[in-house]
């Protein structure tokens, strides 16, 4: 099942819009801004075919733009009739000092939107495991994917949906250029090892500056991350630098590079698994085998 695509201004008909919407700006900037970003997702969608046998979605929503965001977009698709799956919101409550219990629920229930707030002190744990000076990045993203593989099971659910974008997708792929020695990013689509789960990334072609500013006019009640975002130094803030040097010296650049990732020739890289280089042979000509 694809998604039907229109031109971006059929995007918005300029009908109704939905209630999520109402307090949002009216101005012609915002609505393109709106319009491209439901462009993107639409089209992410239709490219990696995520409505294959989907019919139920647990949404990631951590409190920070990104899934806001995705929250958004998703439940105006589907309020336009082009997103048949169900959704659901939910959050993992991970133990963080301080965190804001009563914000995400109250917005969710405000919005109207299925939800489940999930708590598991995995900040404890990351806390103990992880040596002092290093990063948390890893180990707390592996015990939340654990958990929300939990839930999504328990749900119904036939996918866990995140808010990864372009430059998260582009920053993995340095980190793992520059650190892993390899060529892979994060993928739009991705079955799980236990190969009962998808994870579908339907911001993928998004921008994070259009994001942010998507965001910051929704006026979205955002949760700051007191774990990973007090820690100086990652190698994603390196990689994330490093692309935004780029993109100002050469305007366009990023999106020239998540093309590249689109367009793989393995025959011109150097890996014999992907590869069959001894194959490859010259053509005998009739003068040589007299």
């Amino acid at each position: 099942m694809t998604l039907a695509l229109r031109t971006e201004e059929d995007a918005d008909d300029g009908g109704p819009r939905h209630p999520l919407f109402s307090d949002a700006p009216s101005s012609v900037s915002f609505n393109k801004l709106r319009k491209r970003l439901l462009r993107q997702v639409r089209q992410a969608i239709d490219d990696f075919d995520m409505l294959k046998g989907q019919k139920r979605w647990l949404i990631g929503v951590s409190g920070g733009k990104d899934s806001y965001s995705l929250l958004a977009l998703l439940m105006d698709l589907k309020w336009r009739g082009l997103l048949p799956v169900e959704l659901i919101a939910c959050n993992l409550d991970q133990g963080q000092p301080n965190f804001p219990k009563h914000v995400l629920p109250d917005y969710l229930s405000s919005i109207g939107v299925e939800h489940r707030i999930e708590y598991r002190d995995t900040y404890s744990i990351v806390k103990e495991k992880v040596p002092q000076g290093a990063t948390y990045c890893s180990l707390c993203s592996r015990l939340r994917r654990g958990n929300l593989y939990r839930i999504a099971r328990e749900e119904g659910c036939d996918a866990l949906v995140l808010g990864h974008h372009r430059e998260d997708i582009l920053e993995t792929f340095f980190m793992n250029f520059f650190h892993g020695g390899r060529l892979a990013a994060m993928p739009a689509k991705l079955l799980n090892d236990d190969g009962d789960l998808m994870v579908l990334r339907p911001l993928a072609y998004a921008a994070e500056d259009d994001l942010a500013k998507f965001a910051a006019a929704m006026r979205f009640p955002i949760i700051p991350c007191d774990l990973c975002g007090s820690q100086d130094g990652l190698q994603r803030n390196a990689m994330k630098a490093m692309l935004a040097d780029i993109e100002a010296r050469m305007p366009g650049r990023k999106d020239t590079m998540l093309r590249a990732l689109s367009h793989v020739n393995p025959s011109h890289l150097l890996d014999p698994k992907l590869f069959d280089f001894s194959s490859l042979a010259t053509v005998t000509s009739n003068d040589d085998q007299l």
